[in-house]
Order: C-alpha cells, then sequence, then structure tokens
C-alpha cells in the first residue's frame, strides 16, 4: 500500500510537472507572439501612415496640375483657377487653395492650424502636419507651395480624417488577435501532447524504479528472515555440533542465494546506467558453447540430466567473451533447472543461413503460453517456476540485456510437458572483422 500511494503520489507529481511545462511552453510562445505581433504592428502602421501621406502628397499633386490646367484654359483668369477645387473630387480628402500669406483662397474660410501649415509650407515648400481636433478626430494635412504660369504662387492643401487609419489598425488587431488566439490554443494542445510525450519515458522509469524496488525488497526479504531465523535458532540454547552444523550450511546456503540475488541487481543497475561497458572483440560462439557445455553437464550429472553437444559449427561473432558466456549459461542454467531426472538438454551451435545461432533445447516442463511473453520481465516467476527453484527471476532478464547489447534476437519456443527451445540470434559480420 506505501509503495502503490508512492507512486501515485509521484504520478501526480509528473501531471503537475506536465501542466507547468505546457504553461512555460504557452507563456514563452505567447511572449514571442506579443513580441513579433509589437514588431509587425509598429512596421504595418508605419506603412499604413506612409500610404496616407502619399495620398495626401497625391491630392495636392492633383490640385496644383487641375489648377495650372484651369488657368491655361482661361487665359489666367483666376476666377477659373480656384475653381479647380470645386471641380476635382477626392473622396475622404478636403482641397484648400491658399496664398503664400496663408489666406484662403478657396474656399473662403480654413481653420487657424491649416493657415499655419500654408504659411509654413510657403517658406519651405511642402510640409506634412498632424492636428487634434475636437471629439478625439485627428487630421492630416500636406500643404504644397506651386507656381502658375503667370508667376502667380499659392499653396495647395489636402487634408484627411485619420479615422480610416484606426479603421485599418482595428482590423488589424483584430486579425493579428484572432490568429494568435488560434496559435496559443494550437501551441497549448500540441505542446501538451509534446511535453506528455517527452514525459512518458520518465513516468515509465519512475513505474519501472518502484516496481523494481518493490520486487528486489520482496526478494530480499525471504532470504535475510531465513538467516536470521536459523542464526536465533541455532542460539537459542547450547546444541551438539552437528546441530550447529546443519545451521552453518543453511545459513550458508542462504547467504549465497542472497549474494546471488545481489549480484544480479548489481548486473542490472549497472546495465541501466551503462556502466558495464562492453569490449568487443572477434570470438568464436562454438567455443564458449563448449566451455559452458563443460560447466553444466557438471550440474546436470549431479541432477541426472543429460547435457549433450548436437549440431556443431564454427560460428564467429563480435562481442564481450565474459557476457556472451554469460548468456550461455543462463539459458543453460533454466534450462537444467527445468528438466526432471533423466531428462536431456540439447545444444547446438550453427551458422544458419550464414548467421552464429545458438540453440538450447530441453525435455522439461515447459512453459505456459500466457506465460511466454513475460519470462524476460525482472523478477518473473510462473507458478511451477516458483515450486522448482529457489532463484528470483533475474536471470534471463541479465540474458536479454546481454542479447539486446549484442544486436541479438532471442525466440522461445515452448510447449508444456514437453519442453522449451530457445534460439539466439547472433548479427552477421563477424568474419570481416580482425581478431
Amino acid at each position: 500500500m506505501a509503495t502503490e500511494a508512492s507512486s501515485r503520489h509521484g504520478i501526480q507529481r509528473l501531471v503537475k510537472l506536465r501542466l507547468r511545462l505546457t504553461i512555460w511552453y504557452v507563456a514563452t510562445f505567447g511572449l514571442i507572439i506579443l513580441l513579433l505581433g509589437g514588431a509587425l504592428f509598429s512596421v504595418i502602421s508605419h506603412q499604413l501612415s506612409q500610404q496616407l501621406d502619399d495620398s495626401l502628397k497625391s491630392a495636392t499633386f492633383e490640385l496644383v496640375r487641375a489648377a495650372r490646367i484651369r488657368e491655361i484654359e482661361a487665359a489666367g483668369a483666376r476666377g477659373r483657377v480656384i475653381d479647380a477645387v470645386d471641380e476635382l473630387n477626392i473622396p475622404d480628402r478636403t482641397l484648400y487653395l491658399l496664398d503664400l500669406d496663408g489666406k484662403p483662397v478657396k474656399p473662403a474660410s480654413a481653420d487657424e492650424w491649416i493657415r499655419q501649415a500654408a504659411t509654413q509650407s510657403a517658406k519651405v515648400g511642402e510640409v506634412t502636419v498632424q492636428h487634434e481636433a475636437s471629439d478625439d478626430i485627428t487630421l492630416r494635412l500636406h500643404a504644397r507651395r506651386f507656381a502658375l504660369a503667370s508667376g502667380k504662387q499659392l499653396v495647395a492643401v489636402a487634408v484627411a480624417d485619420q479615422v480610416e487609419l484606426e479603421d485599418k489598425y482595428a482590423d488589424l488587431i483584430t486579425a493579428f488577435a484572432g490568429v494568435a488566439f488560434a496559435a496559443l490554443v494550437l501551441v497549448a494542445a500540441g505542446g501538451f501532447l509534446l511535453v506528455r510525450k517527452s514525459t512518458e519515458p520518465i513516468e515509465r522509469s519512475i513505474l519501472f524504479t518502484r516496481r523494481f524496488m518493490a520486487d528486489a525488497a520482496h526478494e530480499l526479504r525471504t532470504p535475510i528472515t531465513v538467516l536470521r531465523t536459523r542464526a536465533e535458532v541455532a542460539l537459542q540454547q547450547p546444541r551438539e555440533a552437528a546441530n550447529y552444523v546443519s545451521a552453518l550450511r543453511g545459513i550458508e546456503a542462504e547467504s549465497r542465494r542472497l549474494g546471488g540475488i545481489v549480484d544480479s541487481l548489481l548486473v542490472l543497475a549497472r546495465a541501466d546506467s551503462g556502466e558495464r561497458p562492453l569490449e568487443r572483440q572477434r570470438l568464436f560462439l562454438d567455443d564458449i558453447a563448449i566451455d559452458a557445455a563443460g560447466a553444466a553437464r557438471l550440474v546436470g550429472n549431479q541432477k541426472g540430466v543429460e547435457v549433450a553437444v548436437e549440431e556443431f559449427e564454427e560460428a564467429p561473432v563480435v562481442g564481450d567473451a565474459s557476457l556472451i558466456r554469460q548468456l550461455v549459461m543462463i539459458l543453460l542454467d533454466n534450462a537444467i533447472k527445468f528438466t526432471d531426472a533423466g531428462g536431456a538438454v540439447r545444444i547446438g551451435v550453427s551458422m544458419h543461413e550464414g548467421t552464429p545461432t545458438f540453440v538450447v533445447e530441453d525435455t522439461g516442463i515447459g512453459i505456459k503460453t500466457e506465460d511466454l511473453s513475460r519470462i524476460f520481465q525482472r523478477f518473473f516467476r510462473g507458478d511451477t517456476a516458483r515450486s522448482r527453484t529457489d532463484g528470483a527471476g533475474l536471470g534471463l532478464s541479465i540474458a536479454s540485456w546481454i542479447a539486446r547489447e549484442h544486436g541479438a534476437d532471442i525466440a522461445v519456443s515452448s510447449e508444456p510437458g514437453k519442453g522449451t527451445r530457445v534460439v539466439v540470434t547472433f548479427p552477421r559480420g563477424a568474419q570481416m572483422v580482425s581478431s
């Protein structure tokens, strides 16, 4: 229960971490959008203002051109020149003609700020002025000095309300806000999925670590309890020497089992952390198998199980000799453990279609179909295995790791009551590696 509660607490912390990472992800992206939007708005607003100024300049140019045309048509009649203001129709633009002193020529009146702009234009040639009128209205003006064919100089003025810019700004902000909101929603969803995907290995690692620790504690508890119990019973009262010898032998056996579990845990821990480097060299699988078969034959003879070497062929592989031997010994040891007296374990090494292959086949109790997919899990032991061996269920996990590190595949087929066949296939290419 404590382990489950701890696991749930770890998962909850991971969920909170995912949420925080997603929030940071969205906040960072939102800040980027905000900065990008601000820069984009600044650039576009400048362009829109420039477009308005260009439009006003174009309007004054058209007014000047129309005034000169009227002068030519009327042979210099002043009345026809000023008619250019009435005849020239430019939407959303108000046109003025003023003299160099800022006095309105057409129309008859003009605001003071317009007259001042005309006076300034008379001095410098042309000006652009912005004016804040009442009721939050902003007006923009362009004034241009020009001369008629008669030599008379006037000032052409075009005025526009900047409300059209404000409308464009509003449309721009609305469009950008809509796009930014949609982008943030997509980023939030995508960010959460990305964070979840990236933290899945952490979640699996947490669950695996907690399960591994719980299983390890469970497996270590039994031999430790047995050791303590045997020692306590032996010390409770004086006994004969034979009884002490028996107790010590039991303690020695449990110590050996405990040491085996610890050694296996250490191997797996180093494998998980990558602290066990592989010494890769060219070697021969058949030599390793012969050596391992000799050691296994001694164990088999004690149990009444025959260990026979059948198909045998030179099979070069590249890898760590000590680890490959450990792999072979684990498979042979398992085959002998689960084979009754009078049974047999057969070993074969071949170059099947140019691929180094090691085969172990026994006539033992076999493996249930539903257990085949779980036999390489750490601490897994089937119901039958628990009653026949005092192992911790770590051997095949170590074998799987060794095979994986060497790029080898382990295939297991079994029929309950008839036996098990294990085929280890190593990658090709060792023939090309010089020893």
